[in-house]
């Protein structure tokens, strides 16, 4: 299998009339932090908040050039469901999206402000797959699949085409990889046009399928699927997907969640920018280390910025958590007034912002003239927060650190 370059340039055409081309930011933020010339390829700033619109327009320009649609069909909890959407409205096309039962209400939302029906099917997205096609085969209509399909992987290449115009020198683009429609995608325009720039996979840990289809050279399935980046939760990926990967791509890596985390942190923090997990995990790999990029003009792509509002305020627990900005610990205290305020200014001579307090005198071991006490707070950093435990320790405490999860 392969995706001509001819019909990615082709795409290109197609969507120049529907896309926003979106900025290519270069970091001096990252840059310092890696080493390396950092870009962001701005996917989140995407009509509809991600690139997923761009393999959906180019497949459904393509079936109405080809006079073989009337209606499309797609089952997504996410941001496939809004890119199918708006370009079926674009192009003046029914569509109907299956989403979980469980999808959160400001998707199905935003889905049917695109103009599209929304009907909730099961509990997860294998349930909402299985309706779709039974939908597809009553109605006569056509299925569009998010990421296994040659035209929305040459429609998802157009980034990659973008980005080369945009920074002919790059040396390195980074990816997050899922189903693989955006990676096989941008590899296989890239590769034709330039051999010479490396493209590289981004996958979290929990839901790697992508990463041992590449290492094993066969397509690999998981049975579980388990990361905070719902965007790129697969298990399993496409079979045209994988064969292009292996054929394009020079490396997949994984991130964890903290590491994730951190990085959508980062980029609130320092860019103003608001990313999805799926869309920060090329960040988080250039960032972790996973790669080389010292010297090198390097691309990360941003894929998405549809993150729920809800979901946030964990995330930027998590995030703080993986940078050692928040400390949790126990201390053992006399259970007689004062002496909590004694612990407490302890704390904030050393520029600790308390959190919470929780007494515990039920702990094992304990005489009744004795209390424990669990303390989350605010600090700098590693090293200020090791020397607020240092300084507990001076003032007599018995501290033992409380991994926060």
């Amino acid at each position: 299998m392969n995706i001509a370059l001819k019909d990615i340039m082709r795409a290109s055409e197609r969507l120049k009339p529907i896309l926003h081309h979106t900025e290519l930011d270069q970091s001096s933020t990252f840059s310092a932090m890696t080493g390396g010339n950092i870009y962001l390829k701005c996917e989140n700033r995407q009509k509809t908040g991600s690139f997923k619109i761009r393999g959906a327009s180019n497949k459904i320009a393509a079936l109405v050039e080809r006079g073989e649609v009337n209606s499309v069909v797609a089952s997504s909890a996410g941001n496939h469901a809004q890119g199918v959407a708006y370009a079926a409205k674009k192009f003046g096309i029914p569509a109907t999206i299956v989403m979980p039962q469980a999808a959160p209400i400001a998707k199905v939302q935003a889905t049917e402000g695109y103009g599209a029906k929304v009907v909730l099917a099961g509990d997860c997205y294998d349930a909402a797959y299985t309706r779709a096609k039974e939908i597809c085969e009553s109605e006569g209509a056509t299925f569009l699949h998010p990421y296994n399909d040659p035209e929305v992987i040459a429609g998802q290449g157009t980034l990659g085409v973008e980005i080369l115009g945009d920074l002919p020198t790059v040396d390195m683009i980074v990816v997050p990889a899922g189903g693989g429609g955006l990676l096989a995608g941008v590899a296989a325009a890239v590769k034709q046009l330039n051999p010479r720039v490396q493209v590289y996979g981004v996958q979290a840990e929990g839901a790697n399928a992508i990463a041992r289809s590449f290492r094993e050279k066969k397509l690999v399935t998981t049975e579980t699927a388990s990361t905070i980046a719902d965007g790129i939760a697969v298990k399993v990926p496409g079979d045209i997907t994988v064969e292009l990967i292996n054929q394009y791509v020079d490396g997949v890596v994984t991130v964890s969640d903290r590491e994730i985390s951190s990085a959508i942190l980062l980029l609130m923090e320092r860019c103003k920018q608001i990313v999805e997990p799926a869309g920060a995990t090329p960040l988080a790999a250039v960032l972790g280390g996973k790669l080389d990029v010292e010297g090198k003009n390097v691309v990360c792509v941003l894929s998405g910025g549809n993150i729920d509002v809800s979901f946030i305020q964990s995330i930027i627990e998590q995030g703080l958590v993986a940078r050692s900005r928040r400390l949790k610990f126990i201390a053992k205290l006399m259970d007689r007034p004062g002496s909590l305020v004694q612990l407490l200014n302890v704390l904030a001579d050393a520029g600790a912002n308390i959190l919470t307090v929780e007494h515990d005198k039920l702990m094992l071991g304990l005489n009744p003239n004795e209390t424990y006490v669990r303390v989350a707070c605010e600090v700098g950093g590693k090293t200020h927060g090791s020397m607020v435990i240092s300084e507990l320790k001076n003032h007599g405490y018995q501290v033992e650190l409380d991994e926060m999860k």
